[in-house]
């Protein structure tokens, strides 16, 4: 076989633009949706359906498949020498209710694209190089997101997720018994050489930036919560102005914070409520309770508990305003993470040698990455997706971009595979 390096003194970009088109566009019939979109929420029917066909097409490809306990897929392909830890990639295959083509699949594929170009080529890499599928990244079937790898990475014990159900009662273990996708391996203790993973984008910036790739510096750090404000139901007519105690009134002056708080910490914040329910929900009642959530991000730790902190500040002053009670109740917390100044910069190096127009970016969802980033060196590669939009089915990208990601993502991964090695000899 020939030498990795052949590969990284070159600027052709080898992948299969076709073949990686092709392969996104099989996945996405299962589960196929009439908007052209894919429902193929975790550990369904469906989703066994395109776990068969990825193992399918990766043994076809020379790799060896293994499953672990959560029902993450492990697909390996052999290196010069096994003793080293493996460079991974990969994403997640199960969707939203009504999702795209695009979102976790690309990255799936272009991992598996990854191997099937060093095989056309005839490379053979120092470490060993793996292509995973996470199981249930979305959330939405099961909760918590992110699960496969948050048990990879022990953040989540094996025997709660599996506990976990969805809302018709099945469980996670039920649910993985069922697709016949529980595993014996294990899930946690394995050794991660690199990690990459390559994602649209999922919002609009490097196309409003004209770019190609976004070397991704890190994810903002995240911290949810629910709140419930209550006053007093009253009638609408007979109660005035000065005397009521309406939580909507609350509630307004809470979304105005969150807003104004997200504008005054730029650059990288981001302010969000998402749900908003008013009881009892009549026309003529004043609205005696408000249940609403919260979403707070900055990619500085220090800065994020600061939007957090005037918020809490409005909301105990409009409550003391308004005669309401308050309750305030984390429901998420994910650390700002930056990814490994390496990884970054073998992401970078590769779009520079490529010719690919790049930049600097941040994500502001979450992905498995930020996991696997607590296990080893870590990186992302974003791509444009049109209009900035995911999670919708009219979610978009060119094949043209998905290969450069792709191309970006192979050079990646044979320079990782030499820096494992040379670490290892430095050792």
């Amino acid at each position: 076989m020939n030498p990795a390096q052949d590969i990284l003194q070159s600027t052709d970009q080898h992948v299969d633009s076709a073949r990686l088109w092709q392969s996104l566009m099989d996945l996405a019939r299962l589960g196929a949706t009439a908007k052209g979109g894919v429902c193929r929420l975790a550990l369904t029917d469906l989703d066994r359906q395109a776990r068969d066909l990825f193992v399918q097409w990766c043994e076809e490809a020379g790799c060896t498949v293994s499953i672990d306990g959560v029902g993450n897929l492990f697909a390996r392909r052999p290196g010069r020498n096994p003793a080293l830890p493996p460079v991974m990639t990969g994403s997640h295959i199960d969707t939203q209710p009504t999702g795209g083509k695009f979102d976790g699949c690309f990255g799936v594929m272009a991992g598996l694209e990854v191997i099937r170009t060093l095989n056309d080529l005839g490379v053979e890499t120092e470490a060993p190089l793996e292509v995973v599928v996470w199981t249930n990244e979305e959330g939405s079937r099961f909760a918590p997101c992110m699960m496969g790898s948050g048990v990879f990475a022990g953040k989540f014990s094996l025997a709660d997720t599996l506990a976990k159900r969805d809302a018709q009662g099945t469980s996670v273990g039920e649910a993985l018994g069922a697709i016949g996708y529980a595993g014996p391996r294990s899930v946690t203790g394995h050794p991660v050489g690199a990690y990459f993973e390559a994602h649209i984008e999922q919002g609009p910036i490097l196309e409003d930036q004209a770019k190609t790739i976004g070397v991704v510096l890190g994810a903002l750090g995240q911290k949810w919560f629910d709140l419930t404000l209550r006053g007093v139901e009253a009638h609408a007519g007979p109660t005035p102005m000065h005397l009521r105690k309406d939580a909507l009134v609350g509630a307004a002056a809470v979304v105005q914070a969150v807003n104004h708080t997200a504008l005054a910490h730029q650059p990288h914040a981001c302010g969000t409520v998402g749900c908003l329910q008013a009881y009892p929900g009549s026309r003529n009642v004043i609205p005696g309770e408000v249940r609403m959530t919260l979403d707070f991000r900055h990619l500085e730790g220090e800065r994020l508990d600061a939007m957090i902190a005037e918020v809490r500040g409005v909301i105990e002053a409009t409550c003391a305003t308004h005669g309401l009670a308050h309750e305030l109740v984390p429901t998420a917390d994910f650390p700002a993470l930056y990814f490994d100044k390496g990884c970054v910069d073998a992401v970078r190096q590769s779009a520079e040698a490529l010719g690919l127009p790049h930049m600097d970016i941040v994500s502001g969802a979450g992905h498995d990455a930020i996991f696997l980033a607590e296990l080893g060196p870590a990186g992302m590669i974003f791509v444009p997706c049109e209009n900035g939009i995911s999670h919708n089915e009219i979610e978009n990208a060119t094949a043209e971009d998905l290969a450069a990601g792709c191309a970006v993502l192979l050079r990646a991964m044979l320079a990782a595979s030499q820096a494992v090695a040379k670490a290892q000899l430095a050792a």
